[in-house]
C-alpha cells in the first residue's frame, strides 16, 4: 500500500502540475523520477493501459471493460489516464472515460487538474470535465461554470446548468438569467428566431435558484402570448420565486391568477 501511495502521489504531481492547456490538442509530457523498482512496475501498467485506451470500442461492453481494467489498477493507472486525457492520439470516448476514471480514483484531489479541461479545445473533454466536477461536488469552480454557460457547444451549456442546479449555486442566478438574451440559445435568423429547448431549462433553473429579480419580468412574460411555448416553465418558476402556487386548471385560469398577483404587488408599492 505504501508503494502504491508513493507511485500515485509522485505520478500525479509530475503529470498534473499544468498551469494551463495550450491551443493545441496535444500536450507534451515530462517523465516523473520514480525509484527504479517502482518505475518498472508503473511502466508495465502504464503500457498495458495505454494499449487498451488506444483501441476503438463500438459498444458499452468494451467501454465497461476499459473502466474495470482501469479501476483494477487503482492509483497505478493515474499516469496513463493523464496521458490519455492530454493526447489527441486516443479516441474521444476513451479520453472521456479517462477523465471520469481519474476523478473516481483520485477523488477531490484530482479536481484542480480536471477543472483545466473545462477550457479544452475538444468539447467532449469540456463536457467530461464539468460532469466529473459535478460528481465530485466541486462548488468552488463558479467561474468555470459561469464561463461554460456561454460555451460554443450547447450540450456543454446544458451541463453547466445541471451543475449549477445540482449544487444549488444561487449566486450564479444572474448569469443563468442572462442566457435568455444570448442569441446562441435560439435557432433561426434575426426576426424569426425560435427558442431552443435549453431556454426552458434556463427558465426553470431561475425558479429553482429563487432569483427574485426575475419575478417582475416573468409576471409580464407569462401574460404575453409570444412566450406561450415556455408557459409551463414560467408558471413553475413563479411558483418557486413567489412561494405561491397557481391554481390547478387551464392557461387562462393561471394567467388571471398571476395578473392579480402582479396588480397587488403594484398596489403595495
Amino acid at each position: 500500500m505504501k508503494l502504491r501511495a508513493l507511485i500515485c502521489m509522485t505520478a500525479f504531481t509530475a503529470y498534473g502540475a499544468v498551469a494551463s492547456l495550450p491551443a493545441s490538442d496535444t500536450v507534451s509530457l515530462k517523465t516523473s523520477s520514480l525509484a527504479k523498482d517502482s518505475k518498472s512496475k508503473l511502466g508495465s501498467v502504464e503500457k498495458e493501459l495505454l494499449t487498451l485506451y488506444k483501441r476503438k470500442y463500438s459498444s458499452k461492453v468494451g467501454l465497461n471493460m476499459l473502466k474495470k481494467n482501469t479501476l483494477d489498477k487503482a492509483q497505478r493507472a493515474v499516469p496513463a489516464l493523464i496521458k490519455v486525457m492530454k493526447s489527441s492520439q486516443y479516441p474521444d470516448k476513451n479520453r472521456w472515460v479517462a477523465t471520469f476514471m481519474l476523478g473516481r480514483i483520485m477523488g477531490k484531489k484530482s479536481s484542480s487538474f480536471i477543472s483545466k479541461f473545462a477550457f479544452h479545445p475538444n468539447w467532449m473533454l469540456r463536457l467530461a470535465s464539468l460532469k466529473t466536477l459535478l460528481a465530485l461536488d466541486q462548488k468552488q469552480y463558479k467561474g468555470i461554470y459561469t464561463k461554460a454557460l456561454k460555451d460554443d457547444a450547447m450540450i456543454v451549456r446544458m451541463q453547466a446548468l445541471d451543475n449549477i442546479k445540482a449544487m444549488n449555486l444561487k449566486e450564479l442566478a444572474p448569469y443563468v438569467w442572462a442566457m435568455l438574451y444570448d442569441k446562441s440559445n435560439y435557432a433561426g435568423q434575426k426576426g424569426n428566431r425560435k427558442r431552443a429547448h435549453i431556454v426552458k431549462q434556463v427558465i426553470s433553473l431561475v425558479g429553482d435558484l429563487k432569483f427574485e429579480k426575475a419575478r417582475a419580468p416573468m409576471l409580464k412574460m407569462i401574460q404575453d402570448n409570444k412566450y406561450k411555448d415556455i408557459f409551463e416553465e414560467l408558471d413553475y418558476s413563479l411558483n418557486k420565486i413567489t412561494g405561491k402556487e397557481s391554481p390547478s386548471g387551464g392557461v387562462k385560469l393561471k394567467k388571471r391568477y398571476w395578473t392579480r398577483l402582479a396588480s397587488s404587488a403594484k398596489i403595495i408599492k
